[in-house]
């Protein structure tokens, strides 16, 4: 892994969660904000939000409909109140301090295998196999000769294999984990990988091969204009800068289609999104 190191040292992106010296709940939000969502959209977003929140007990504090406000249009906003509802726990449990161990940041809410191993690794330098869908595919790559890896889920031979190519010590360690995730987002990418300026390809099965097509790419995301997910955003969107909350049909001149506004504004209610008030009336969901 030292061509990969030399690599990193020379290439890497400088990314504001990344400078010395590395603040937890800097590192968790921009964790949270990053899935599904490109570095370019995130930045001013994790900028905003850590200027308003520097830490868990300043969220914790607020109301979660704020956190939904600040997350504006970074997609899938359940993200914003599962953040906030972590930030209640990290304050009543943790003393607000973001907690260091597995078994505790992965029983915060929203927080999966992925999230819980980033933190550990990227803020506390530990030494743990993080397994995002880039470091998955140059394993795939790398170690197999798949142009793409097996399956969506994370296995545990692609952890025990990751556990191998690990440097032992932990600041070596994390420093790696970070390269591979960088090498896959720069480098090693879906659709046009740049094998000609990977640290790795001189031992690359899948350069060796040929790069052959021998996996089919990833699924594109369902279409946006005209989902569901369009009628959502738009709700959410009329939410935010409505501070009173709306009236229904303030809701319902937001689409055309009255079955599929109906099936959006239900599953916003579901998923703790859209609160109904005694008086009839919607707004953002507060504590």
């Amino acid at each position: 892994m030292e061509e990969l190191d030399r690599w990193f040292e020379q290439s890497r992106r400088d990314l504001p969660w990344r400078t010395p010296p590395r603040d937890p709940w800097a590192v968790l939000v921009s964790e949270v904000m990053l899935q599904q969502t490109p570095v370019a959209r995130v930045l001013p977003a994790w900028e905003a939000w850590l200027d308003r929140w520097p830490d868990p007990t300043a969220l914790a504090t607020d109301q979660p409909g704020e956190a939904v406000i600040m997350w504006d249009r970074l997609g899938y906003p359940r993200r914003a109140l599962r953040l906030h509802a972590a930030a209640v726990r990290i304050r009543g449990d943790f003393d607000g301090r973001v907690p260091d161990t597995y078994e505790d940041l992965i029983s915060l809410p929203g927080i999966g295998d992925y999230t819980a191993a980033a933190v550990i690794a990227f803020a506390y330098r530990r030494r743990v196999p993080v397994l995002d869908t880039n470091v998955r595919r140059v394993l795939a790559r790398y170690r197999h000769g798949f142009a793409h890896p097996r399956g969506s889920a994370v296995t545990r031979i692609e952890r025990e294999e990751l556990e191998t190519l690990l440097p032992s010590t932990n600041e070596e360690a994390a420093t790696i984990s970070e390269a591979l995730m960088e090498l896959g987002a720069l480098i090693c990418t879906s659709r046009t990988p740049h094998c000609g300026g990977c640290p790795l390809v001189a031992d690359c099965s899948w350069s060796l091969a040929g790069s052959p097509a021998n996996r089919p790419p990833p699924n594109r995301q369902a279409r946006f204009a005209g989902s569901d997910r369009e009628v959502r955003g738009r709700i959410m969107q009329l939410l935010r800068s409505t501070p009173g909350g709306v009236s229904q049909a303030d809701l319902d001149v937001t689409w055309h289609d009255e079955r599929q506004l109906a099936r959006a504004q239900a599953s916003l209610i579901v998923d703790g999104l859209l609160v109904e008030t005694p008086d009839n009336r919607f707004t953002l969901p507060v504590t």
